[in-house]
């Protein structure tokens, strides 16, 4: 099994739709008014659904945050410009073999991007950054 699709409630799509496709390289493959599904070369694909700026942010059950790996260490140097470039960048940290940069979607949910990935480095163990996103 692997993961194939995520399904991300949104503040403001064309917003999030923007920042997404920047930063993970995704393409729009089909849009309403409300939603959006942005997939990947590798197949991977994110669903965005507008809940609209009157929304309560949601921080409870759900996606908490959402990590995704750069092909290369020069894809990874991108994303953490596209973070900072955007005024969303966090930090950048290492642990275990593997290096990710951390920022923040614009409807505040925690997006980070990691290199090497999990296929090339397993993780054996919860880094205590999770509890701290």
């Amino acid at each position: 099994m692997r993961l194939a699709s995520v399904v991300l409630n949104v503040f403001h799509l064309d917003e999030a739709v923007g920042f997404y496709r920047q930063l993970l390289d995704l393409e729009v493959s089909a849009a309403t008014d409300t939603a959006a599904l942005l997939v990947g070369a590798d197949g991977s694909q994110l669903f965005l659904r507008s809940l609209g700026s009157q929304a309560a942010h949601v921080s409870g059950v759900g996606i908490h945050s959402m990590f995704w790996t750069a092909p290369s260490q020069a894809e990874l140097q991108r994303c953490e410009q596209v973070l900072k470039d955007r005024h969303a960048y966090i930090g950048t940290h290492e642990t275990d073999g593997f290096v990710w940069v951390e920022g923040r979607d614009p409807s505040g949910v925690t997006v980070a991007v990691s290199h090497p990935g999990p296929d090339q480095v397993p993780r054996s163990r919860i880094i205590a950054r999770v509890y701290a996103l």
